[in-house]
């Protein structure tokens, strides 16, 4: 019997060739789900080539059951596919193409054209895949309406001119449940994208992927601001949190404190507080920066202003409902409805008790604080920025109907919108008060400098009286210590000397002083800044310049004094109208009954 013959071996299967053309779609899809915006809209794909809806010239179609059809062919680059899936998906995101029951009217050319240079010009800022080479250099502005509307009238011009739609609205049909709403659904996802990369911004996420890393309480509270809470979200949008329990105790930080000049919040992290008392806290404390407590202290007692800012701000925080606050805060209802000002004036009769009282920085210490702790922040402008977002804020928070707000703190804000005037316009003002401008007369007995060119018409010659001269003058007592700055010599005596030239005063009549006056007599408003030579750096005694004006007797009695000092020098008593020009960080060691310019 012969032996049984062996089976032949099965041949191998051929193996799949790759799908180049599938291969880079992949990779452009995942580049697209990498953004969690577009990946919340929870669209599906699909690349059947027996589909009907494919399109047969583009790379991606959408409807309005969330369905993105890809051209189940064509070759592209990874980062075109993302554009054009991109491109498909805000279109849904942005209600193009609603998920409705019924009958469909597909949208006509001119609409689509319009849709499609919105979501374009949309896409070139949000930055998902690469554009196309064919995109015009620019985007005319307005909605799709407004272009819907234009385009119909003068026509689609050639750049934004599509053959084939890729919109398609489709019947969504009562068997799959609920109607989505695709806009909905983007606009929440993209405000979370916005709020994850402010947390990114700040250095409370380390990355924009993944889920959202364990943050701490105030962390929590400050984000809240920014995405829910507008009339505080642009202030807490600049504002940094420094939490360092060591840093904390070594400032005597009980609960928080707050520097406006810094931006920063100090917080101290072993308070046990939750996210609902964080709130209350973190506003307080923004609300002492962005209304300014710290400048509007001015010559009262710092400690019983901050209490008195405290009673009113925690009072206002409660009736916004503003988070928990919590326990041992200032509050008094009798209170509720002042100013700062006003309760400040209130309770000043009993200091010894009102310095018993604890502020969240703790008893008998403010938590406004006159000066960083830290390094100062690099901020331009301070006030424009708490001005801008107390106002922008105020703005949102009453146009989306957030809630009630007290009126004191509606008043105070709107306040704030209107700053005070700049130091240089205030002395222009002052200028125009106290200095008075030489008036010209006119007489047939000068003859006029036009006389020669129409000698046959007689014209009065206009010139100044000599006795109106001496009376249009102001004397200038300068500081030339060795504490003063040079910047603020040279802005103070090119303001001065602008502002004389202009009101045509002829001189004004000039005191240095440091140990001992020096006087320099009349100076030609056009020399006092540019030749002015300063010539004494020792102490500063300012008293005797100003005797030197009120005994001189060819200075006028009622010419005004214009006091120009760092804000080091001794107690001055002046007896004719005057101002005084200081740096914006100085103080006098005095009550001054004339008004302060102080120089920025």
């Amino acid at each position: 019997m012969s032996p049984a013959k062996p089976k032949p071996k099965p041949k191998p299967k051929p193996k799949a060739k790759p799908d180049p053309a599938a291969e880079t779609c992949a990779e452009g899809l995942r580049l697209v789900w990498a953004n969690p915006a577009l990946a919340a809209l929870e669209a599906k794909t699909c690349r059947d080539p027996e589909c009907r809806a494919a399109p047969r010239q583009g790379l991606a179609r959408v409807d309005s059951n969330g369905t993105v059809h890809l051209h189940p062919t064509a070759r592209a680059e990874p980062a075109e596919w993302a554009w054009a899936v991109a491109h498909a998906l805000i279109h849904l995101g942005f209600g193009h193409v609603p998920a409705a029951d019924g009958a469909r009217v597909q949208p006509d050319r001119f609409e689509r054209a319009a849709r499609c240079a919105v979501v374009d010009r949309f896409l070139l800022t949000f930055r998902v895949g690469r554009p196309p080479e064919d995109l015009p250099a620019a985007y005319p502005d307005g909605d799709e309406e407004r272009l819907t509307a234009l385009w119909r009238r003068d026509g689609i011009p050639a750049a934004y001119q599509r053959e084939e739609s890729d919109q398609l609205l489709v019947d969504w049909g009562s068997w799959n449940g609920q109607v989505p709403d695709w806009q909905l659904a983007f606009a929440h996802a993209l405000t979370r994208t916005l709020s994850t990369a402010m947390d990114l911004a700040g250095g409370r996420r380390d990355s924009m992927s993944g889920g959202p890393t364990e943050r701490r309480p105030w962390e929590r509270a400050l984000s809240w601001f920014v995405s829910s809470y507008p009339l505080l979200g642009g202030i807490a949008s600049g504002i940094k949190l420094v939490a360092d329990a060591e840093f904390a105790r070594a400032h005597g930080i009980a609960i928080a404190a707050v520097d406006a000049l810094s931006g920063e919040i100090y917080v101290n992290p072993l308070c046990r507080y939750d996210d609902e008392e964080w709130r209350f806290v973190l506003a307080h404390e923004m609300l002492h920066a962005a209304l300014r407590h710290q400048d509007r202290c001015g010559t009262r007692d710092p400690q019983l202003f901050n209490v008195a800012c405290d009673y009113v701000v925690n009072a206002w925080l409660r009736e916004m409902r503003v988070g928990t606050m919590p326990e041992g805060l200032l509050y008094d209802p009798e209170l509720a409805g002042l100013s700062a000002e006003e309760a400040y004036d209130r309770i000043a009769g009993d200091l010894r008790r009102i310095r018993r009282l604890a502020t969240l920085r703790g008893k008998g210490v403010g938590d406004i604080l006159s000066g960083p702790l830290g390094a100062p922040g690099d901020y331009v402008d301070l006030d424009e920025f708490y001005r801008r977002g107390l106002a922008h804020g105020l703005d949102l928070h009453q146009r989306q109907e957030r809630g009630f707000l007290p009126g004191g703190l509606v008043e105070e804000i709107r306040a704030l919108s209107h700053p005070p005037l700049p130091w240089d316009a205030q002395l222009a003002r002052w200028f125009d008060e106290f200095v008075p401008r030489p008036e010209p007369l006119r007489s047939y007995a000068r003859p006029a400098r036009r006389q020669a060119s129409t000698p046959h018409i007689p014209r009065a010659g206009r010139y100044f009286p000599p006795e109106e001269v001496p009376r249009c003058t102001f004397g200038v007592v300068l500081d030339t210590s060795a504490s003063m700055n040079h910047t603020l010599l040279g802005k103070a005596l090119g303001a001065i000397a602008s502002y004389a030239e202009a009101r045509d005063v002829p001189a004004a009549r000039v005191v240095f002083c440091d140990a001992a006056p020096h006087d320099a007599g009349y100076l030609p408003v056009t020399e006092i800044a540019g030749r002015v030579q300063v010539r004494g750096r020792g102490g500063t005694v300012l008293q005797p310049g100003i005797d030197l004006l009120h005994r001189a007797d060819d200075f006028p009695p009622q010419a005004p004094v214009l006091i120009i000092t760092d804000g080091w020098c001794d107690v001055l008593r002046v007896r004719r109208e005057h101002a005084y020009l200081i740096p914006r960080s100085g103080r006098l060691p005095f009550t001054a009954r004339g008004p302060i310019f102080r120089v920025s």
